[in-house]
């Protein structure tokens, strides 16, 4: 007898979950309550921009950013590299849909990068410093 196969298509339903996680105070380096929607994704971006790419086992491959590697690079390439870097970092969380209008200002030993990110709960300006 032969194994009969049913070739009809599997649906599959795509959720989406909350967003609600912890609020950090990085100032004093404490939890302090919760945060959901917009103030979660602004945390969620410090985090994966201050976290370096493939450093720390706990973390996936595909959590971070690769700034080490801007280190003693020219500035000229560090402001492309970086525009590449953060969107790169940042398009890995599924609630971030793009990352645009990249601004440079150049400070001593580092640029400080001003960028807008565009999230399912709307647009949120953000920054990070870029060590050279």
């Amino acid at each position: 007898m032969l194994p009969v196969i049913n070739n009809s298509i599997l649906q599959v339903e795509e959720k989406t979950y909350p967003s609600n996680t912890f609020a950090i105070d990085f100032i004093s380096n404490k939890i302090i309550g919760f945060v959901d929607e917009k103030e979660a994704i602004k945390q969620a971006i410090a985090l994966i921009l201050n976290t370096e790419r493939y450093k720390f086992l706990i973390y996936s491959w595909n959590y971070g950013a690769e700034f080490e590697d801007l280190i003693g690079v020219h500035l000229d390439i560090v402001e492309d590299e970086s525009e590449r870097l953060i969107s790169e970092a940042l398009l890995q969380d599924d609630r971030i849909k793009a990352v645009y209008d990249f601004g440079f200002e150049r400070i001593k030993d580092s640029i400080i990068v001003t960028f807008t990110v565009d999230t399912i709960f709307g647009e949120i300006e953000a920054e990070t410093e870029v060590s050279l």
